[in-house]
């Protein structure tokens, strides 16, 4: 046991109670001043920046004021464009959509009867019990996908592309008139002619 009492800490230890000294040390002086930050005082930029500035302004000055120009001239076009009309546009695109109905079982239980009395038709004894349960199984799926496609509908979907450069998809339930390439104006979701 006593060997255990004179056993140095491990090394890890050292070096890390070193570690958390050091950094302590520097938070401290960085608190305190005493070490130079990445922060410094608005007016010793502003001071800075005007003399870096200073001999490359002339030339400068001439390439940044036609940049702005430009870009204000742009703006310019663009709010001009919003103001004329903003709900005016073209029609880009005209898509039919085929919606598959949804069975409610009516039709396959209509199918199973048919298929049921159909397959009893077929044979006598075991092969006419075979013939009127398969014949049943097959009509009632042969029903359920009936009723489903009589059930069915379309829809469109028109994709107009806005003089600001949006685009907005409008569903409607009837074929509708227009074409890609029509110039519209939607106004409380509904399309109508800009001629």
């Amino acid at each position: 046991m006593e060997t255990q009492a004179n056993k140095s800490p491990h090394t890890l230890f050292w070096i890390a109670g070193i570690a958390v000294t050091v950094f302590s040390a520097v938070g401290i002086a960085a608190i305190m001043g005493w070490i130079p930050t990445s922060t410094s005082s608005p007016s010793n930029s502003a001071v800075i920046a005007k003399q870096s500035t200073a001999p490359a302004k002339s030339t400068a000055s001439a390439n940044t004021a036609s940049e702005q120009a430009r870009a204000q001239a742009r703006e310019q076009a663009r709010a001009q464009a919003r103001a004329r009309c903003a709900e005016c546009g073209v029609v880009e695109s005209v898509r039919e959509i085929d919606t598959k109905g949804e069975g409610s079982g009516i039709g396959a239980v209509g199918g199973a009867v048919v298929g049921g009395v159909l397959g009893d038709q077929i044979g006598s004894g075991r092969g006419q019990d075979v013939a009127t349960v398969v014949g049943a199984v097959g009509g009632a799926v042969a029903g359920h996908e009936i009723e489903k496609r009589v059930k069915s509908s379309k829809s469109y979907e028109i994709t107009v592309r806005f003089e600001d450069g949006s685009s907005r998809v409008i569903h409607e339930a009837s074929a509708p008139s227009w074409r890609t390439g029509d110039r519209v104006k939607v106004i409380n979701g509904v399309i109508q002619s800009n001629a």
